[in-house]
């Protein structure tokens, strides 16, 4: 295993289109979604530490969010749990983990990946990522692992890239957030579009220096803290300065400048498990096409739903089709599927009339 990979595992959402599992306090990265016997980010985890040794792996997160960490990856140390006091979107977060770990290594390559997304053949993940890697070791360049779309999603960034190739590693030419229904079938039949899973390589210099010529006000407001980091004098120096950084996402603050963006078409089956729909594409049915996660269900003319308790508690279901029926705690959610997008704003009006403690 080469001891220049790292990885940052980015673990500070809330989740909150997974609510009521996933909550402020407790959010779906640290929740077994699948019936696994592990956690999305101990899944992820695991899954990184085929190619970037255990130590080189560090993990962004809200404040609150260190003792969950602690307690479900004991192999790491607090170097590696890098905590945002207040939160700033990625952009600052990359940053600081780029300096620190080009402190510690000035060869180092690293990916930047989502801690609570499903890859069913880790072993197709670890090439592609292997090939990025290396691209990245020989040439300042940031790759990012594409994804075949398989539908016209309206939910997922999308990336065009060059076609006229056969090349692994292609060249980007443009990034489009979430389009229109019409846009995203026109990317479909082009066939030069991937979904952006938001997977990426870079060498630690070259991010460290494509923030300085990109995002020189952020750059001077953390490269100024380069000789404590790493030390016992980082987590006051953050706690000085993080809430003064530009809240402001890596895809704007860097992808859209940048010119050496290259993409790899994946080969592995993604999902980013972003809402129950998602999850329930991925787990196992019953012959009713029913979805069940930690419960006991008798189910009658009730069909395509996705049923999950926190307790495996009897759930009896009749004359339901195609409803997202959770029950966790002190909330009992019945939506239409069709509704999953609408989960957020639900929680919303839950926390406004019964207090912020059930989101």
């Amino acid at each position: 295993m080469n001891k220049d990979n790292f990885a940052i595992l980015m673990a500070g959402g809330v989740g909150s289109r997974f609510w009521p599992v996933s909550t402020q306090k407790h959010p779906k990265q640290f929740r077994d979604l699948l019936g696994a016997g592990e956690t999305l980010i101990q899944t992820t985890f695991r899954r990184l530490t085929s190619f970037v040794p255990a130590e080189n792996i560090y993990i962004l997160t809200n404040e609150e969010y260190h003792d969950l960490v602690q307690e479900q990856l004991k192999e790491v140390n607090d170097e590696q749990i890098v905590l945002e006091p207040v939160m700033r979107n990625t952009a600052p977060a990359v940053l600081l983990a780029a300096l620190k770990i080009r402190k510690r290594n000035e060869n180092a390559v690293m990916i930047m990946a989502p801690s609570d997304h499903w890859i069913e053949d880790e072993s197709a993940f670890k090439n592609d990522v292997q090939l990025a890697f290396e691209t990245c070791r020989r040439e300042d360049k940031i790759v990012t692992l594409g994804i075949k779309p398989t539908f016209p999603n309206t939910g997922y960034g999308y990336i065009q890239f060059e076609n006229n190739s056969e090349e692994k590693v292609r060249p980007v030419k443009k990034f489009t957030e979430k389009p229109s229904l019409e846009k995203a079938r026109e990317f479909l039949r082009k066939g030069d579009h991937l979904w952006n899973a938001g997977i990426f390589i870079w060498n630690a210099d070259f991010i460290i220096r494509s923030f300085s010529r990109n995002q020189p006000e952020l750059f001077s407001l953390f490269e100024k803290g380069n000789s404590v980091f790493n030390t016992s004098e980082e987590s006051d120096f953050i706690a000085a300065n993080y809430e003064l950084a530009t809240d402001i996402s890596i895809d704007y603050a860097i992808l859209e400048k940048e010119e050496n963006i290259y993409v790899i078409p994946a080969t592995f089956d993604w999902n980013d498990l972003g809402t129950w729909g998602s999850l329930y594409n991925e787990v196992e049915k019953d012959t009713e096409e029913n979805a069940v996660l930690n419960a006991r269900v008798l189910a009658k003319d009730a069909s395509g739903n996705i049923i999950s308790s926190n307790k495996n508690k009897v759930v009896v279901v009749e004359g339901l089709q195609d409803f997202i029926i959770v029950d966790e705690e002190e909330v009992l959610l019945l939506v239409p599927k069709e509704k999953e997008q609408d989960i957020k704003e639900i929680r919303n009006k839950v926390q406004k009339k019964f207090g912020d403690s059930l989101g």
